[in-house]
């Protein structure tokens, strides 16, 4: 995990020097904003959770009036399984994934500095879901022999299209975007389970 992290910032901060010494307009941008996570499943029940982001990116011209960004966000995104305590009464699980997104979007600039909209794919690259030690045993409600913990080991990557919206001024932005996961983020638990990822973002980017 260290490893990947390591090359995804390595990346990022190389294209990015690049970039910026092509046109006086190019910006750093710094991210910070909340989002709201879900597991798209029909395999048991889930409720969307609330997380966080921080980031840096680079934002610079591409042509006419199209930018491009280049950007790495490291997130905590949270969601909740309907689950069964030992004593058989219902309790929602808080599923915790802590994970590194590296992305490449197309920005069109409706109004110079002001509005546009973006779009392009994200990588997210993560370890395994993360839960309280006393929810470990619960069973997943729908699943007799399914227990809580068995449904952490999930896939290390996820590619997901993005598109969003950016307004504000020059130097402080609202950014809003929704991504949705292509692959089965499940696919690593036994018992062919099946779910995509979504997550919906606020941010605010500080531009310098």
């Amino acid at each position: 995990m260290n490893k990947n992290l390591i090359i995804l910032l390595l990346f990022v901060t190389t294209i990015g020097s690049a970039q910026y010494g092509y046109r006086d307009s190019n910006m750093i941008g710094f991210t910070l904003g909340l989002n709201q996570f879900n597991v798209n499943t029909s395999e048991f029940e889930t409720k969307p959770g609330d997380g966080w982001n921080v980031g840096l990116s680079m934002r610079g011209n591409a042509f006419n009036d199209w930018d491009a960004i280049y950007g790495l966000q490291f997130s905590e995104y949270n969601f909740k399984v309907a689950t069964l305590s030992p004593t058989f009464s219902e309790r929602e699980t808080n599923y915790k994934l802590s994970c590194a997104n590296i992305t490449f979007q197309l920005s069109y600039k409706f109004i110079e500095n002001h509005l546009s909209v973006e779009f392009g794919p994200m990588v997210q690259v993560n370890g395994k879901l993360a839960i309280e030690d006393t929810d470990e045993n619960y069973i997943v409600k729908g699943h007799p022999t399914v227990i809580a913990k068995d449904l952490t080991n999930i896939s290390n990557f996820t590619v997901y299209p993005m598109v969003g919206v950016t307004a504000g001024i020059r130097n402080v932005r609202l950014n809003v975007t929704y991504q949705y996961g292509l692959n089965n983020m499940l696919g690593k638990i036994e018992g062919d389970f099946k779910g995509n990822a979504s997550v919906l973002n606020g941010n605010i980017i500080f531009y310098f």
